[in-house]
């Protein structure tokens, strides 16, 4: 038996902190994972709330680390003993997005995950993990596809965030935008992804990245992670002229997951700049555009599911980024907790209070 904690419908406020929940057992493609440390990110929120669709009962969580336990007959890419990131969107290898080398894009897995439960809950009854991993729990049975060796020297709290928060931001910008060395960036929302992506700007040589957020209570924060200057939504066409002469910014990145947020960022950014959208919005919040402006003022809007990650290829360079000291993965860690602070951590998550609250299982 393990902890996990069960989400029984949509909209429920507090999750089911259980001790009875077990796995199913691993099939020849799959490994079980005993889950060490695991982060909570806003789309765990997301599921609670409707935004992000699941199949209840669902074991929340999708950011995590932890060591293998079990191997099934036809896995080669892991062994038991090996430390690895849960990657909630694994690459199945044949389909067409994975063919065309976009394995963020790979679907196969995450259909999967609404057909096939994984978990049982004490009284027998199935219950699904959310994306297919459900990290919020002890232990988990996924797809070999879905983990990534790391090195064991990397902590398992830094690990966790290499699944979901860091790719998905620093990704969104080294990636998805390939900010060039020089240009002028920003970034609208200074929650954990937002801090993520003003990391991957500074990396890549941005020369300005302005940081805009509401809560100037962020502000501090983003410069501690690279921001160059910060503004507030009122304060956004004053830095606008000061710091591009009114032109607007090469690159400006939405990470709020919002329609108003990207109209944000498409005001930010200058005529043949870029907007990508990184924010997990809601299926019924609809953005609009002019198809005058859409030409005529030859801005590109791209989509940055999971930063356009191949997590086999970019965990390991997070690593060395980390390990050279410029990547800041223990600055973005507020709060380390027990599962039985979880509902206290979606509160916290809700009021906007923390950059990201991990989870450490004994």
């Amino acid at each position: 038996m393990a902890r996990a904690a069960v989400l029984h419908a949509v909209g429920d406020s507090e999750l089911d902190l259980r001790d009875d929940v077990t796995t199913v057992d691993p099939g020849p493609a799959q490994v079980k994972v005993k889950i060490k440390a695991t982060g909570v990110c806003h789309s765990d929120l997301s599921t609670m709330t409707g935004v992000l669709p699941s199949m209840p009962p669902t074991v929340v969580g999708h950011e995590g680390a932890g060591v293998v336990t079990e191997v099934g007959s036809h896995v080669a890419n892991v062994q038991v003993g090996d430390h690895v990131v849960i990657n909630w969107t694994p690459d199945c290898g044949s389909c067409a997005e994975c063919l065309r080398g976009e394995p963020y894009l790979c679907m196969t897995s995450i259909a999967a995950a609404f057909s096939e439960p994984t978990f049982k809950l004490g009284d027998g009854s199935p219950a699904f993990g959310m994306a297919g991993t459900g990290t919020w729990a002890e232990e988990l049975v996924m797809p070999a596809r879905g983990v990534i060796k790391v090195a064991e020297d990397v902590p398992f709290e830094y690990a966790a965030l290499l699944g979901c928060g860091i790719p998905t931001g620093v990704g969104a910008a080294i990636n998805t935008a390939q900010v060039k060395p020089g240009s002028k960036v920003a970034v609208v929302g200074a929650g954990g992804v937002g801090l993520s992506v003003i990391q991957g700007a500074k990396i890549a040589g941005a020369s300005t990245i302005l940081a805009i957020d509401p809560n100037e209570a962020k502000h501090p924060i983003a410069k501690q992670f690279g921001a160059t200057h910060t503004a507030t939504l009122d304060g956004l066409d004053e830095a606008k002229g000061l710091l591009t002469l009114g032109q607007g910014f090469d690159y400006t990145f939405e990470v709020v997951g919002k329609s108003a947020a990207i109209d944000t960022a498409w005001a930010a950014t200058r005529r043949g700049g870029d907007v990508i959208v990184v924010g997990a919005g809601a299926a019924d919040d609809n953005w609009q555009m002019s198809a005058f402006s859409l030409l005529f003022e030859g801005k590109n809007v791209k989509a940055s599911l999971y930063g356009g990650c191949d997590l086999k290829r970019d965990i390991p360079l997070f690593v060395d980024l980390w390990r050279a000291g410029k990547l800041d993965i223990d600055g973005l860690i507020t709060r380390r907790i027990g599962f039985e602070d979880l509902n206290n951590a979606v509160k916290a998550l809700q009021k906007g209070d923390v950059i990201r609250q991990v989870v450490l299982f004994d």
